[in-house]
């Protein structure tokens, strides 16, 4: 269950500059036994299965959020995964709206007054296998921005490989 933290690959749609002026940045590497897998596949197999507990944190996140005049999903959403036969840009995979998609790579996020975001699930090529990198990024506008990611980052650390580990051990990538 190798989850390994990584740079953001060359091969990704996430612009080069916003990565290198963003506030944060993290990105993890984990193999893909399941190579005929698609990028929408991959993608919810690590973000359509969260443990109740992290539910739970996403949503008094995402209300308190909502009470500070920010984007966030609603509950329904945090609880009720939908998942499409087809994704275009501009609509929302998850709860985060697409702003870029391809054969192996979907990149998604928000903007916000005090941030905004991207999230990266990319396939690469690693030596004779295949594996997948989910990078955030994170470009800041304001101090509660900053505030905001010193709370939210140990979080979201341990949240993104807890899900990359999980999706292995139960065989979804």
């Amino acid at each position: 269950m190798n989850v390994v933290e990584c740079d953001v690959p060359p091969g990704s749609m996430l612009s080069r500059e916003v990565i290198e002026h963003a506030y944060f940045r993290d990105s993890y590497r984990a193999p893909l036994s399941r190579r005929e897998l698609d990028i929408v596949d991959v993608f919810f197999g690590i973000f359509a299965h969260h443990p109740l507990w992290m539910k739970l944190l996403l949503i008094v996140r995402n209300k308190v959020a909502s009470l500070a005049g920010l984007d966030a999903p609603t509950t329904s959403e945090v609880l009720n995964v939908e998942i499409k036969d087809r994704y275009v840009v501009g609509e929302k995979i998850g709860v985060w709206p697409i702003f870029s998609l391809s054969e192996d790579e979907v990149v998604a996020g928000r903007n916000n007054k005090h941030m905004d975001f991207r999230l990266s699930v990319l396939k690469v090529p690693d030596g004779d296998r295949t594996s997948v990198v989910v990078s955030t990024i994170c470009t800041v506008h304001s101090l509660s921005g900053k505030l905001y990611l010193f709370f939210v980052v140990p979080f979201h650390r341990y949240g993104v490989q807890k899900l990359m580990a999980n999706a292995i051990a139960a065989g979804r990538l």
